[in-house]
């Protein structure tokens, strides 16, 4: 049973984390591991490096979409496709992220949390909520 009177709030955590998470992400590639490493680790596990920059920016649009909860769902749904890369890229690392190389536990929670975002909604202290909760609309189906 969900209780209706904190879901708002838990959705709000949960856009608030997932977007942080999003635009940290974002930024280690830059800062840290930096563009040449970013591309230099596709090419290692054979993806093109022409991505790099678009996912970059995705990761960053994206996550800022979601964290101030405009039209967060839905960016959400868009950044599925790098977390499959992201999994693809770690799968032969084992489960744990704090194997060699990370695992892949991390991506595919990620995932979920952006399926369970669309689902759930942007929340409390959203600037746009995208559109009415799938869960609602099926309420009043």
């Amino acid at each position: 049973m969900i209780d209706t009177r904190f879901a708002p709030y838990a959705a709000a955590l949960l856009r608030l984390s997932l977007g942080t998470m999003w635009i940290t992400h974002a930024l280690l590639k830059l800062m840290v591991f930096t563009l040449p490493g970013f591309q230099a680790f596709l090419a290692a596990h054979g993806m093109p490096t022409f991505i790099a920059w678009p996912t970059v920016l995705m990761e960053l649009a994206g996550g800022t979409l979601i964290l101030l909860g405009f039209h967060g769902r839905y960016a959400s749904l868009v950044l599925l496709p790098i977390l499959a890369g992201a999994t693809l890229a770690h799968i032969g690392n084992g489960w744990v992220f704090s194997n060699p190389n990370g695992g892949w536990e991390y991506p595919v929670f990620l995932g979920a949390m952006s399926v369970v975002h669309f689902l759930l909604g942007d929340g409390a202290f959203a600037l746009k909520a995208a559109a009415q909760p799938v869960a609602a609309r099926l309420r009043t189906a």
